[in-house]
């Protein structure tokens, strides 16, 4: 079998860069995609074949935002293990948060994160750089030297960034590297202490709350500073519908900004957290039905324009103390486009061809990066899905170091089963005994 040549055939070809929904043969070569419907005679004898039929062939997907912990915090999760959580869960591409020790705040941090990532040789890894030196928020960080390293993006993510001069500079700067600007929305003074939604849940269970005017503040400064600039900015993970309704209003004036949200704001509220169960606390917090329900039409509507994984992974240790003591974080790698299928898709408040849209293709372009397209000659980044495989989430399964998840014992009803980077067979599905006797 020749591996610089894969055949899929027989599946639903889904390329929302290209208008593509149709049943079609997909052939890549030597680290491309090569043709699409390729006859018979043409291709290959010792090409590798996948039978793909029933399922959907979808490029790689791309995550905005993905902590991998190494170098300093191996005990929550690795490159090796992020990487293969990545790539269990269909993603091809993840651009990885700055919060590893050292900080990536130098032209070395930069390279170290991306030389490991090479070693492990699974999924891309784009390194987010510090926007700030020591993410202190004071002083700007040396942009253009870590842009030289190799930096797809800056930012000080999973802190928010509070210094408004700082981040209006940044923007202005990074105008001439066109790389975008990352902000996770929060204003410090408002959230600080914050265990989860404030409402009337957390209210009655005695825990302090994290406002919504947390995010909308810092929100509507963002897309101030944004429409000021004409910088590259993204801004997310939302969960208001706050920060929706502002996004939506610069967006219709044509202003250069982009959202994201994560899975996890999308089909779980507040309620959740009365179990008092940690892995619930995750950020941005679960908030209450109306807020999901208005972050569900905005995806649909495209004012929020792609979904992050939310992947903050810590070790079990940590997640083990009481609530208010334990970190925020949960590992999502593994079930995000699944959870996207099950409450996104089979209550038809998306097709296929928009999740993958925010699943791939836009986070892709709002990054800058390679990917998000089956486009002849773009990199042979692909992912299969079986959209009817519904299984049981089982967090201690996971290939993530962290096993703490807010999906965890929910039914999903899709399940990636290849994916391919590079044109090279990355991961696939195997049956466990309990399918096989199934």
């Amino acid at each position: 079998m020749n591996d610089s040549t894969w055949v899929l055939d027989g599946g639903r070809l889904i390329d929302p860069a290209n208008g593509i929904d149709r049943i079609a043969r997909l052939v890549l070569h030597e680290g491309k995609v090569h043709s699409i419907d390729t006859p018979d005679g043409d291709l290959p004898p010792d090409a590798g074949r996948l039978d793909v039929s029933g399922k959907i062939v979808a490029p790689g997907l791309v995550d905005l935002a993905t902590e991998l912990r190494e170098p300093g915090s191996e005990e929550d999760e690795t490159i090796q293990t992020g990487s293969n959580a990545a790539l269990a869960g269909g993603y091809t591409t993840v651009l990885c948060c700055s919060s590893t020790k050292p900080l990536m705040d130098s032209a070395a941090s930069v390279q170290l994160v991306r030389q490991i990532a090479q070693r492990v040789d699974g999924v891309r890894v784009l390194p987010i750089a510090c926007l700030s030196k020591g993410r202190q928020a004071e002083q700007m960080a040396e942009l253009g030297i870590l842009a030289a390293a190799g930096a797809a993006g800056f930012s000080d993510t999973p802190r928010p960034m509070p210094n408004d001069a700082l981040l209006k500079r940044a923007l202005d700067y990074c105008r001439m590297f066109d790389l975008p600007i990352f902000d996770r929305p929060e204003v410090p003074e408002l959230a600080d202490g914050g265990v989860m939604h404030d409402g009337q849940i957390g209210l009655i269970l005695g825990l302090k709350g994290l406002p919504t005017e947390a995010e909308d503040l810092a929100v509507a400064r963002d897309v101030r500073l944004a429409e000021a600039t004409k910088g590259r900015l993204h801004v997310g993970p939302v969960s208001t519908m706050g920060s929706i309704d502002m996004i939506g209003r610069v967006k219709s004036r044509g202003i250069r900004i982009s959202a994201s949200v994560c899975p996890h704001n999308l089909f779980g509220s507040d309620e959740l957290l009365r179990s008092y169960d940690s892995r619930y606390k995750v950020h941005p917090p679960m908030r209450s039905p109306s807020h999901v329900e208005a972050l569900r039409n905005a995806v649909a509507e495209g004012v929020i324009d792609a979904i992050e994984s939310g992947h903050m992974p810590r070790a079990q240790e940590k997640k083990a103390n009481d609530l208010d003591l334990a970190p925020f974080g949960a590992s999502a790698l593994e079930t995000t486009l699944a959870a996207i299928a099950t409450d996104l898709v089979e209550t038809k408040i998306l097709n296929w061809s928009r999740a993958i849209e925010c699943l791939s293709t836009a986070p892709a372009r709002i990054a800058g990066v390679e990917g998000g397209t089956l486009s002849v000659g773009a990199n042979a980044d692909v992912t299969v899905i079986d959209p009817s495989n519904a299984w049981s989430v089982e967090a201690k399964e996971f290939r993530s170091r962290c096993h703490s998840s807010p999906m965890t014992g929910r039914t999903l009803s899709a399940r990636v089963t290849h994916t391919l980077v590079g044109g090279r067979l990355k991961f696939e599905l195997h049956p466990t005994a309990a399918d096989a006797a199934s």
